[in-house]
């Protein structure tokens, strides 16, 4: 593959950014910690999601993560020491990010290699299309740290898989193995992990080869059905609960099962 142009962040977080043929090809880069997004790197990849198209040229956008992880989602250890409102005001910036590159006016394609959970689950359904290697797994296993699960989040989950698939995942926390995702429709292709970067790249040069025309109509068509629902954010559930979550995060630090001792419901006498 030949590089034109390459942009890191940071000497252990980076997001390396890539410009080949037509395609923009920005890899999440943190392997010490499952690709985790700390806050800077969710800012960084919004700015650079939005530099793609300062290049007329770039016609498709792949985003992937380094190695043998697409990425663990937020990087949980930094709400450890940060209030409720600035771990909601993370969250609602994290959104922000996910939203921009669900939005982009060009074609997005996520290549999924090993885990994409929690909001790496959401940033991967924000992608137009999810090419997934044998070894992907897919799961937003919030409900062992206290994180509510968030309107807009939701949505991108019931509109792909349904409200009783969107429920399972959340009540159980558990991973799907890469057939089942693919057999749910969370992964549009899956190849074996061998071919997947040849795989990606051949999908992104064929997307990218259609009527420029076509693609942004039905991108803004399919994005119009989508967001012709009630505003999500007016009552909207917010991302962190005041009572789970510092428990949540706490056991995950220190490594432990969480002990929520909060009850969903209680009975009046």
């Amino acid at each position: 593959m030949k590089v034109t142009t390459t942009r890191l962040e940071a000497e252990d977080a980076k997001i390396v950014y890539q410009e080949t043929a037509g395609l923009a090809i920005i890899t999440i880069h943190r392997p010490q910690a499952k690709n985790a997004l700390t806050a800077n790197m969710w800012d960084q990849l919004r700015k650079i999601a939005l530099q793609t198209l300062e290049n007329p040229k770039n016609n498709v956008l792949i985003i992937r993560g380094y190695g043998e992880q697409f990425t663990a989602g937020s990087d949980i250890k930094e709400f450890h020491s940060i209030s409720l409102e600035k771990a909601e005001e993370a969250f609602i910036h994290m959104e922000k990010t996910i939203s921009t590159i669900e939005h982009l006016p060009i074609p997005t394609i996520g290549v999924i290699n090993g885990p994409a959970m929690g909001a790496g689950l959401e940033l991967a359904l924000a992608c137009d299309i999810r090419i997934g290697s044998d070894k992907a797994k897919l799961g937003i296993p919030v409900g062992k740290l206290g994180i509510t699960l968030n309107n807009k989040f939701a949505q991108r989950l019931v509109n792909l898989i349904g409200p009783s698939m969107t429920k399972d995942l959340v009540y159980t926390g558990r991973i799907l193995k890469a057939d089942e995702a693919y057999r749910v429709g969370m992964l549009n292709y899956l190849v074996a992990e061998k071919d997947l970067d040849r795989y990606a790249i051949r999908m992104g040069k064929l997307v990218g080869s259609m009527s420029p025309a076509s693609l942004l109509a039905v991108k803004r068509s399919v994005q119009e059905c989508v967001d012709s629902a009630p505003d999500l954010w007016k009552g909207s559930t917010p991302f962190v609960d005041a009572t789970d979550f510092p428990e949540g995060v706490s056991a995950f630090v220190e490594k432990r099962p969480a002990k929520f001792a909060r009850q969903l419901h209680k009975t009046e006498e």
